[in-house]
């Protein structure tokens, strides 16, 4: 069946935010593809939930090369979606990518060298199925590459025609404001600085998010919902099918008592604002003025519809 958009994708709800000092202005809500599209995933679900985004006014649709799982995964999934249904409506998509986590064997195969930043986006095109993607992040910081050759590399990315913009994700305060600088004496300006930022995670507050002000960069906030903490679903207990049932990247020991006399607190607030806990914990990252968008991920087209009403 041909793919025609919702006609009224932008006269919805969704709300649009300037990223940092930039003329680029992204949906207040963006769809993450850490998980639920691997190669694991049902292809049609993926395929569901990328069309309810779009057409529900969502424009920043957020990947990276080792995100799947298998590795490489996701972008193969959103890559033969998009030439199936999104293709004619690239001008309205702000893809982006990142490189900097595992993805081969050997030294090269991960962290911020030039031989891997370069190899990397290389891989993400071709999955991808692009030309250039919107904006490219270095994924994480690199303690042992000079810091000098890794921000060249984005410069250089950008002006080979492979990115439009260049963002930097999950470094630490100082070596976030070294990268501005140096990028903006080469006349590429960082766009975005992502980073983990919800009601139980809030250190952004203290350095990252003012710096971002400071240099006119935006911030996305990933994991907005502590990986399913704050979305209610482990009130009684945790459920079979839950990430925290796999014990890996959301690992059961973070469900002490304590905890879970936060999460009641939160969802008592939650009631008192006739909101799901989620919705409400969505809320807490939006209404902080230097988060340009809120990165979500969704097992289905209903999850992502609670998340955006």
């Amino acid at each position: 069946m041909i793919y025609t958009p919702n006609q009224d994708r932008y006269g919805g709800k969704m709300q649009y935010r300037r990223a940092g000092k930039s003329g680029v202005k992204l949906s207040e809500i963006a769809l993450g593809f850490w998980h639920n599209f691997g190669d694991v995933n049902v292809l049609d679900n993926c395929r569901q939930i990328m069309r309810f985004a779009f057409d529900n006014g969502i424009n920043y649709f957020d990947l990276a090369d080792n995100y799947g799982p298998s590795y490489g995964s996701a972008e193969e999934t959103f890559g033969y979606i998009f030439q199936k249904d999104f293709k004619p409506f690239r001008d309205e998509m702000f893809i982006a990518t990142k490189a900097g986590h595992d993805m081969w064997e050997g030294p090269f195969g991960e962290f911020n060298s030039r031989k891997h930043l370069i190899a990397g986006i290389d891989q993400s095109l071709k999955r991808l199925g692009l030309d250039y993607v919107d904006i490219f992040y270095s994924h994480r910081y690199d303690p042992e590459t000079p810091l000098e050759e890794t921000l060249q590399t984005l410069v250089d990315i950008v002006r080979s025609g492979k990115a439009l913009y260049v963002g930097i994700s999950k470094y630490p305060a100082d070596k976030a404001e070294f990268a501005y600088k140096y990028l903006s004496d080469r006349d590429v300006h960082c766009l975005l600085y992502q980073g983990k930022y919800n009601m139980l995670d809030r250190e952004p507050e203290a350095e990252i998010l003012p710096e971002c002000e400071k240099f006119g960069v935006g911030f996305a906030a990933f994991s907005p919902l502590a990986q399913g903490l704050l979305t209610g679903k482990y009130f009684n207990g945790i459920p079979e099918d839950s990430r925290m049932a796999k014990d890996f990247f959301l690992k059961k020991a973070a469900l002490t008592p304590e905890m879970i006399e936060t999460l009641l607190k939160f969802k008592k607030e939650a009631d008192e604002k006739q909101l799901t806990p989620a919705q409400y914990a969505l809320n807490f990252v939006k209404k902080n003025p230097a988060v340009t968008t809120v990165i979500v991920g969704a097992s289905s087209a209903k999850q992502l519809e609670e998340l955006i009403n």
